[in-house]
Order: C-alpha cells, then sequence, then structure tokens
C-alpha cells in the first residue's frame, strides 16, 4: 500500500457522493414532471433514480499479488449504476389538469421530496466526512515530510 492510496479512495469516494447528490437534486427537480418521456406515443410521469454504489472489485488474492509485484489496485467505491425505482407511480384526482386521464386521474412521479431531503443529507454528511478524510491524510503526509527536515 502506497501513500497516496488514502487519497485514491477518499477521492473516488467524494465522486460517488457528488454522483449521488446529483442524482438526488434531479429527483427533487423532476417531482412534478408529468412528461418526461415518450414511450408508444404517451407521455410517461418521470421516475425516481438512484446510483447504486459498489466497492472496487478487488480480491484478497489479486491485492496481495498486485502488492507483491509492486503495482497498485484501485481501490475504493465507484458507481455501477443508476437505476430507475420500480415503485408505482402516484395517482393524483385532478380532472383539470391536460395529463388527466378520462376518470379524472394524473400520474405523478414516484418521488418524496422527505425521502430525497434525507438521501441529500447523509451525501453530503458522507462527501464531508471523505473530505475530513483526505484532509487528514494530507496533513499526515506533511508531518511525514517535515521530519526530514
Amino acid at each position: 500500500m502506497n501513500i497516496s492510496s488514502s487519497f485514491n479512495i477518499s477521492s473516488s469516494a467524494l465522486t460517488a457522493q457528488r454522483l449521488r447528490m446529483d442524482v438526488i437534486s434531479s429527483n427533487i427537480a423532476n417531482a412534478e414532471t408529468t412528461r418526461a418521456t415518450v414511450e408508444n406515443g404517451e407521455a410517461v410521469p418521470y421516475k425516481r433514480k438512484m446510483v447504486v454504489l459498489e466497492t472496487s472489485k478487488s480480491s484478497f488474492k489479486d491485492m496481495l499479488q498486485a502488492q507483491m509485484e509492486g503495482k497498485s489496485v484501485q481501490q475504493g467505491v465507484i458507481a455501477s449504476s443508476i437505476q430507475e425505482d420500480t415503485a408505482p407511480l402516484k395517482p393524483v384526482y385532478n380532472p383539470t389538469h391536460p395529463d388527466a386521464n378520462a376518470e379524472g386521474y394524473v400520474y405523478m412521479p414516484n418521488v418524496d421530496i422527505t425521502k430525497e431531503m434525507v438521501d441529500l443529507m447523509g451525501a453530503s454528511r458522507s462527501y464531508e466526512a471523505n473530505v475530513t478524510a483526505l484532509n487528514a491524510s494530507k496533513a499526515m503526509v506533511m508531518k511525514a515530510l517535515e521530519i526530514g527536515k
């Protein structure tokens, strides 16, 4: 493990959390969008999106082999995909809405603003924690460089 591994791990987490915050912001911005896409000639409401995060896929054997050969192994977290939430759309009775069906119901996006705000707070706190870890790593490297003076 080299000295820059902690920087790589923290930076991958910062990138992943930033993507999470961007997707959550998109969900909040489209919470009332009833015409996000068109499928089979019909307007379809926006569907909530979620980021799937995974650790870098490195087995212990691969990491050990790479370290013995003096190679670096990608460590940290990656955003493997952005998936649509499969929760059903919310029917709202509003017969005056231009997208209302024959019964007067409009299908609204499956975005819950409260849930999105909680997710946003979690992503923001995780981002802050990784900034703190990055700054701590930087401080340790600076102290190590001062030893040689």
